[in-house]
């Protein structure tokens, strides 16, 4: 059973991308992301307390923690996906933030000395060349001459994003468990993106939002958000991080079949290139740990 919800969170996070599409088009960054993260609150301060018992008080120093992981993986992670996806198709955007473990690893061997074996380097080079191939189209010349697109820019920024929020998180699980991290983060968000949403009218706004917006809300706060990260740590809990890792693979895959059959975005060779690359770099990037937790 749990193998299935793991395969499950891949496909519902390779949704977000559909959905965030959807949204993108008519509904402005910061009210998406505000009302996507207050639908996720929600349902995870229930989840936590049904999982935790309670919702565990913070200390002082953690607060600032929380408060960096809600700025960087909530509200600019989430301006950037939103604002990109309004330039560029689905599959791109899904292919691009695959190579956040790439990154993850890279900034882990820089900040934190952690090893780089000759799998992880080479997982590294065909991700990274996978996503190039991605953003310039095929034309890799183009990113040398920096003729970028702004979408592409933009959901490099959530690369950017999550790294640091990865990264900053490894600080908060030394006090919290990973859905305590996540469920007060999500909050932390909710409650700096609630300004600049009322701002921008989100309030008098939402009330012309159609079917297929609130649907669009209400699966990524639900399913993309709450659901999804409570059933990965149900699976890091039951079968190991590295095991549960795997499954990431899938979102891009998932994304790319979802926004071919949804959004009828093309499938190009140069999208089928990267994608291999991509998801070859990240699986092989983390085999030899896989390998070595086996043993």
């Amino acid at each position: 059973m749990i193998y299935i919800k793991l395969l499950f969170t891949a496909f519902f996070w390779g949704g977000t991308f559909i959905a965030g599409k959807l949204l993108s088009q008519n509904v402005d960054p910061y009210s998406a992301a505000f009302l996507r993260f207050f639908i996720a609150s929600l349902c995870l301060v229930f989840l936590t307390i049904k999982i935790e018992g309670h919702l565990p008080k913070l200390k002082p120093d953690t607060i600032f923690i929380i408060f960096l992981l809600g700025l960087s993986g909530i509200v600019f992670y989430n301006l950037f996906f939103f604002s990109g996806l309004k330039y560029i198709q689905a599959n791109q955007a899904s292919l691009i933030i695959a190579t956040n473990p790439i990154f993850i690893t890279l900034c882990s061997a820089l900040f934190f000395k952690e090893s780089l074996n000759k799998n992880k380097i080479v997982g590294l080079s065909l991700s990274v060349a996978g996503a190039l191939i991605v953003i310039s189209n095929g034309n890799i010349l183009d990113i040398l001459n920096l003729k970028l697109e702004k979408g592409e820019l933009l959901i490099f920024g959530c690369v950017a994003s999550w790294v640091i929020y990865s990264i900053l998180g490894k600080k908060a699980m030394n006090d919290l468990s990973p859905i305590v991290s996540v469920c007060y983060s999500s909050i932390a968000g909710t409650i700096l993106l609630f300004f600049p949403a009322l701002y921008r009218g989100v309030f008098s706004n939402m009330l012309s939002y159609n079917f297929v917006e609130w649907t669009s809300l209400f699966y990524l706060g639900f399913f993309g958000t709450a659901l999804g990260f409570s059933w990965y740590y149900a699976g890091i809990k039951q079968i190991g991080p590295m095991q549960a890792g795997v499954f990431i693979n899938f979102v891009p895959i998932s994304a790319i079949i979802l926004s071919f059959l949804i959004l009828k975005e093309p499938l190009t060779i140069s999208l089928i290139v990267g994608a291999i690359l991509v998801i070859a770099g990240v699986y092989l990037s983390n085999a030899a740990d896989f390998i070595k937790k086996e043993i």
